[in-house]
């Protein structure tokens, strides 16, 4: 098969969530266990390190994977939607998993696969898992897709976890409390392997100890140990723009870092990011505080993140960023009241099985709005979205496509206006500067 067949097939002969939803999204490990025994088990020829949480996961796992990149050591990693290209999902050392790699392992397993059906997400973690085993990485490090007990990476025994926040997604599957939904995310919990919570919840603190009891995990409250305030962003020597952050520990003594990820939200990552970090240097892992620096600074550049808080155009400016749900919105719509401008462009487009009502409630209402939606099976339409946004207030125009609406924004905008395109991961995947 050529690597576009070897596509088609991943897509259209595997139930995929990205896609199709809920049919895809299954509470068994029963087919991921099936495809890791017929690959040899490859799950357990690599250490690993276990990111579950609401929002936040894949910003720390790339991160993390910077940051071990830094300090010399093979780094696979394991995220999840891609953005532009299914290769994004599996990386080494920042670079995608060739095409070549993803033939051959359809080539050789497309019978078995047949036979068993699994999930779309299911088959590329075991795809993953295969590659790092083959290329025996040192460390990979691995995010959860939506939930994490029965998530298929779950399968993994890490050296480390970490659980960055809680919040009300994916309610339908995971429970419609903090609590259920944490108890859903405290699956990856493992015995005697040290935990890390990134974001300390009034309503799941209780969820994790119990986890953690229960599986006499070593239990670690991040922001117990350190507090991190933003300090605005700086201009590097390279030009890049960098986000500059005041570290205090909880012994009175302080720090500075810098990341090159730009969303304000970054600052409650770090803490779970940092004492991760420190537990590795613990548990053996060699990172010095300049690798960690470094690491850091050059998240973008040593694993091609995209997509977070991402800077498309300066005059005017022009933002993206995946963020899809009320807790992520929250935090960017004050980022966006904070940058000066004058006018405020919102480039809106959301999928039909999330509630959106959370999302809309919280957006000004003096913004110009363009209502557009990706091409994609889940998206909801332009109109329909046009048409709830008024429900709250909010009123604009709809063009379907998001390159035709940042075009129209952009025409219409002033140099000193601002200009946001988000909503859901998919109308940002469809942004032809990214």
């Amino acid at each position: 098969m050529s690597y576009q067949e070897s596509l088609d097939f991943l897509y259209q002969a595997l139930p995929m969530f990205q896609r199709v939803g809920a049919p895809a999204f299954k509470k068994d490990l029963t087919n991921t266990l099936q495809l890791c025994e017929r690959l040899g088990n490859p799950h357990q020829a690599f250490k690993s390190i276990h990111i579950a949480g609401t929002n936040g996961k894949g910003s720390s796992a790339h991160a993390l994977a910077s940051v071990l990149q830094e300090a010399g050591y093979k780094t696979g990693l394991y995220t999840s939607p891609h953005l532009k290209s299914f290769r994004e999902r599996i990386k080494i050392n920042g670079q995608e998993i060739p095409e070549t790699e993803v033939c051959t392992f359809v080539d050789e397993q497309r019978e078995f696969l047949l036979t068993l059906k699994p999930s779309f997400f299911e088959m590329t973690v075991a795809m993953a898992f295969s590659y790092f085993a083959r290329e025996k990485v040192d460390i990979a490090v691995i995010e959860t897709g939506m939930g994490g007990k029965f998530d298929s990476t779950n399968v993994l025994l890490p050296v480390l976890c970490l659980i960055t926040n809680i919040g009300l997604d994916h309610v339908q599957f995971l429970g419609d409390t903090l609590e259920k939904i944490a108890g859903e995310k405290a699956g990856i919990i493992k015995e005697k392997v040290p935990v890390i919570i990134g974001q300390t919840q009034e309503e799941t603190t209780a969820v994790f100890q119990q986890a953690a009891r229960e599986k006499n995990a070593p239990l670690i409250f991040a922001e117990q140990y350190v507090e991190v305030l933003p300090k605005g962003w700086k201009q590097a020597a390279d030009m890049e723009t960098l986000a500059r952050y005041e570290i205090r520990e909880a012994d009175g003594s302080t720090w500075e870092v810098s990341m090159d990820l730009l969303g304000d939200y970054q600052a409650k990552n770090l803490p779970g990011i940092l004492l991760a970090s420190t537990r590795l240097n613990e548990m053996g892992y060699t990172i010095s505080s300049g690798q960690l620096l470094q690491g850091l600074a050059k998240i973008r550049e040593n694993t091609g993140l995209k997509g977070r808080w991402h800077i498309l155009e300066k005059k005017p400016l022009v933002v993206c960023d995946t963020a899809h749900n009320a807790d992520g919105f929250k935090l960017i719509i004050e980022q966006l009241h904070r940058l000066p401008h004058r006018n405020l462009y919102l480039i809106l487009g959301m999928v039909q099985d999330k509630d959106q009502g959370q999302v809309l409630a919280l957006l000004p209402k003096e913004a110009r709005y363009i209502f557009c939606q990706a091409d994609q099976p889940r998206s909801l339409p332009a109109e329909a979205l046009k048409e709830k946004a008024a429900l709250y207030g909010l009123q604009g125009t709809c063009i379907a496509d998001v390159n035709t609406a940042i075009a129209y924004a952009k025409k219409n905008a002033g140099t000193d206006d601002l200009i946001f395109v988000g909503g859901s991961t998919f109308v940002v995947a469809e942004i032809k500067e990214l």
